[in-house]
């Protein structure tokens, strides 16, 4: 009897143990989704070389990126609205607080978001930073009124450290040490001030992120988790640490596409949120020399988001979770840099509607194949859904991309976009169809590219993808 006792208490180990691993195992995966502000395909991993984005890179060179993802709406919040709806939406910046006001009133009125469908699946559900479109989810003259939420029912904790910015509003537009927008003419278009990461907002928004990572993968309750950062850069003002700006000293940035102002009707407009603040009496449309020096913030910005992305994935690994987590990186949006005479998003062209999407988790199939096939943002949701093992909910209007990280070269379908008008973009064309009946067309097989309207030389092309814009907008109409 002595000399099995070690093995009746091996035995006895394993029974205690065996559930527990079996518990472990069936644990679905967790959830980290990065937002990026104002984010265009500015990328290494997605061809512009002269940028300095390493750890995306990685990201992107362990998983999948979409080079022809599309946004619903070339603003933050209707874009927002549908990442976080899985639905095509009302245009308006304000459609996540109408949304949310009613659903406050009548948890039923709408289906639950992305993230109450995953709370509501077992996870744990936190948001740092610019999830929604107010960094931290509240409204009020300062965006923290505790009592007005854009995502009810959504988030565990929704978060934004405001630190010397006092508060979510004056953390959006702000620059280095607490410096908040007012009279916008008198904020500096862009700076670059010797300093940490901290003396910026993102900077505290990743340390926040960090902490709730930590707080998250220490927690014992077994639930997984779904942790949303938001990063403001390079959202403008563009601001960032001088260090990153360093980077592009003597870099030679290629020449602006198309840069003159369209002669015929398109959704073109005077870039006015750009051309608000300070610029020093400066115009880039008509001075080449500070085009660049634009461009050159604007890519700083790019690489101190970069560095908060790297941060949070760096800390991803230190917590062991790393191999348990789906990572989906997502630009809100476009960003013209002079491209049609346009500084700034709000336009119904390929430059505001395309941006980076990248999907990653462990022993995914192909990994660091990018697909060129067309993908939208309400894709993100179900995707996510399928990934995580979660039924795909019937309300969602897009479709899981699951069968393009099996294979980055199957088809994948067209992209739907509204503003002031609404747009179709196919592996060959983009209509634009604006209300009064007018509408633009644009070969994407010959060089013009967006810049010369065929709409006239091409009927049937624009009959067509005039009756699946409104079939499928009115099939989806809530």
């Amino acid at each position: 009897m002595r000399r099995s006792s070690p093995l009746w208490l091996l035995l006895a180990v394993l029974l205690t143990v065996l559930p527990r691993l079996d518990a472990a195992a069936a644990k679905k995966p967790n959830v980290l989704l990065l937002c990026i502000d104002d984010l265009r395909p500015e990328l290494a991993c997605f061809g512009k070389s002269y940028i300095r984005s390493p750890n995306i890179d990685a990201l992107a060179a362990r998983g999948r990126a979409f080079h022809r993802h599309y946004v619903q709406a070339p603003t933050c919040g209707a874009s927002r609205y549908a990442l976080l709806t899985g639905t095509y939406g009302p245009a308006g910046n304000g459609a996540l607080f109408s949304r949310g006001a009613q659903v406050a009133k009548d948890p039923k009125s709408y289906p639950p978001s992305f993230p109450a469908w995953f709370r509501q699946n077992g996870y744990t559900t936190v948001s740092v930073g610019k999830v929604s479109h107010h960094p931290g989810g509240r409204g009020g003259n300062d965006w923290d009124n505790d009592s007005i939420h854009e995502m009810p029912l959504s988030w565990d904790r929704h978060l934004l450290p405001a630190g010397p910015w006092r508060h979510p509003r004056g953390a959006m537009h702000g620059l280095a040490n607490g410096e908040i927008r007012g009279d916008a003419s008198k904020m500096d278009l862009f700076q670059a001030v010797e300093g940490p990461d901290s003396i910026y907002p993102d900077g505290l928004i990743t340390d926040e992120a960090l902490n709730q990572l930590d707080q998250l993968t220490k927690a014992d309750d077994g639930k997984p988790f779904f942790l949303a950062v938001g990063i403001i850069r390079p959202h403008l003002p563009f601001g960032a640490p001088k260090k990153y700006l360093d980077l592009y000293e003597g870099v030679e940035l290629p020449p602006i596409a198309h840069p003159t102002k369209p002669t015929d009707r398109t959704t073109w407009h005077g870039s006015g949120e750009f051309m608000k603040y300070n610029r020093w009496k400066r115009n880039p449309n008509t001075d080449a020399e500070f085009a660049t020096e634009v461009r050159r913030h604007y890519a700083a910005c790019v690489s101190y988001a970069d560095a908060q992305v790297g941060r949070v994935i760096n800390r991803l690994k230190e917590t062991g979770q790393a191999n348990n987590t789906i990572v989906v990186l997502w630009g809100d949006h476009g960003w013209h840099l002079g491209e049609h005479a346009i500084w700034g998003k709000h336009a119904l062209f390929e430059e505001s509607l395309h941006s980076p999407l990248i999907v990653s988790y462990p022993d995914m199939p192909k990994p660091g194949e990018h697909s060129d096939s067309i993908v939208e943002t309400i894709d993100v949701f179900p995707s996510l859904c399928e990934i995580a093992g979660l039924p795909i909910p019937n309300f969602v209007d897009g479709s899981s991309l699951r069968p393009l990280i099996e294979n980055p070269s199957a088809a994948g379908h067209s992209a739907i976009a509204y503003a002031k008008a609404r747009t179709i973009r196919t592996d060959t064309h983009r209509l634009v169809a604006h209300n009064d009946g007018y509408n633009e067309l644009y070969d994407h097989r010959t060089t013009d590219g967006e810049t010369r309207n065929v709409a006239a030389e091409q009927p049937e092309v624009v009959k067509r993808l005039l009756a699946e814009l409104n079939h499928r907008l009115n099939r989806t109409a809530r």
